[in-house]
């Protein structure tokens, strides 16, 4: 293999499932390795490692990563000093699985220790294989250092908290991510100015459960609410957003946020999982369909024009027709302007997984009969959004010449013809129309 200090003397393909945490961290892998001599390449036949960046959340998650790497087998046959490398909450949570059953996999990271990662490459390098999936002392983020300085897209994700501590009985990351951990807003802030300084203009804050955010500053933690404040005064910071929430973690001065801090984007993804207490308190979820509908209600009094977004888990063990209904019910009483909705599926190791499902043809006829109406909703709240004018930031091109396609502030993508706009600006747009997942409009003068 060519010389690892050699900048660019090596390809690195990385493809990354699952969330946006996911996305942040091979990002940060990708400068671990650009540093070790690694330069990126949109193609596997031409790499010199793969990388795949795994999720456990979606359905049958392992058994598509055994398929994924199953697909390079003859690359590796090929090119024997290809090497392969498996990340992320699949790699955490089933790495020794992985070592046995994939002969071809040569390193096998876990999301807390992929600070090691360079180092980890250099031994798969020797010829040995590598496996670390431990929940190691030192702070992975002070290990990871400062952000390359190459040049930023107009939006990026920032890190600032990992883990959970709710123990959903459906839910892996507490086994696979760890408990609950933020990091020092200092860190964070000057990430953020870093990612600004490179033309950065939105920034999404991420976390397992991001709105348990606390850090310690002086004799009193610093919570997310207070975090956003701090953010809102990097001059250049334009946008922010945080993913994803729990409800029984929006406190008062989060909520207030949303009203006094211009900067905080009028959007929020609140998963509420189901509209049944009975199937909310099997799932573990601490709250009731009525204290998240009371919690809307405050929200939505704090910022009027908020755009809500939901997380939905149809057919959970013991579902029964009444209990669905109740999602239905709740699901119409909210509004969502967008939301995520799957069928349940095991995830082995987490309490429910213990228990029967519902039948498969229930769950796809419930699961039709939710998404039809959040589709509704969805389109309804696009719909409102036609002869209206709003900030949009331009995030790239569009598939068409002279197109550009941005966000709005609700998060929607808004795509703009013969735009007198370059990717980064954030211009007043009318909004002309409204197609299934997007909207058209027309930049207009300030």
């Amino acid at each position: 293999m060519p010389d690892a200090k050699t900048p660019g003397s090596k390809k690195l393909y990385v493809r990354t499932y699952g969330c946006q945490m996911n996305v942040y961290d091979s990002e940060r892998m990708s400068e671990l390795l650009g540093a070790a001599g690694y330069e990126a390449t949109p193609s596997p036949d031409e790499a010199d490692m793969i990388l795949l960046n795994t999720c456990h959340i979606r359905e049958k998650a392992a058994e598509k990563v055994y398929s994924e790497l199953g697909r390079f087998k003859d690359l590796k046959a090929q090119r024997p000093g290809l090497r392969i490398a498996v990340a992320g909450c699949v790699a955490q949570a089933e790495g020794e699985e992985i070592v046995r059953r994939q002969p071809l996999v040569d390193l096998v990271v876990g999301p807390q220790s992929y600070h090691r990662l360079a180092e980890m490459a250099a031994r798969a390098g020797n010829g040995t294989r590598a496996l670390d999936t431990d929940f190691p002392e030192e702070d992975k983020f002070a290990a990871l250092g400062r952000r390359s300085p190459a040049p930023r897209a107009p939006a990026a994700f920032l890190t600032v908290q990992e883990g959970c501590d709710k123990f959903c009985s459906f839910c892996v990351v507490p086994y696979t991510r760890g408990a609950e951990v933020s990091r020092p807003a200092q860190a964070i802030l000057d990430e953020a100015r870093d990612l600004v300084a490179r033309g950065v203009r939105e920034i999404t804050l991420l976390g397992q459960n991001v709105n348990a955010y606390r850090c310690t500053r002086g004799d009193r933690p610093l919570t997310l609410a207070a975090l956003i404040r701090r953010l809102a005064e990097i001059d250049g910071l334009e946008r922010i957003r945080y993913t994803t929430s729990h409800p029984n973690d929006m406190g008062d001065d989060l909520i207030a946020a949303h009203g006094e801090c211009d900067k905080l984007m009028p959007y929020l993804h609140l998963p509420v999982q189901s509209g049944s207490d009975r199937i909310l308190k099997a799932m573990n979820r601490k709250h009731t369909a009525q204290s998240y509908l009371r919690l809307v209600e405050r929200i939505r009094a704090a910022r009027p024009d908020l755009l809500l977004s939901g997380d939905f888990i149809v057919g959970f063990p013991g579902e029964s027709e009444a209990d669905f209904e109740a999602t239905m019910a709740l699901v119409r009483e909210v509004g969502y302007g967008q939301a995520y909705s799957f069928k349940y599926s095991p995830r082995p190791g987490t309490p429910a997984a213990e228990r029967t499902p519902v039948d498969e043809e229930t769950m796809s006829e419930r699961l039709a009969r939710l998404q039809a109406l959040l589709r509704q909703q969805q389109q309804a709240a696009q719909e409102r959004m036609l002869g209206r004018t709003v900030d949009v930031l331009f995030e790239r091109a569009g598939r068409m010449p002279g197109q550009l396609v941005g966000k709005s502030g609700h998060l929607q993508a808004v795509h703009v013809d013969g735009a007198d706009a370059r990717i980064g600006d954030i211009r007043r747009v009318e909004i002309t129309a409204s197609a299934p997942n997007s909207l058209a409009g027309r930049i207009v003068a300030a």
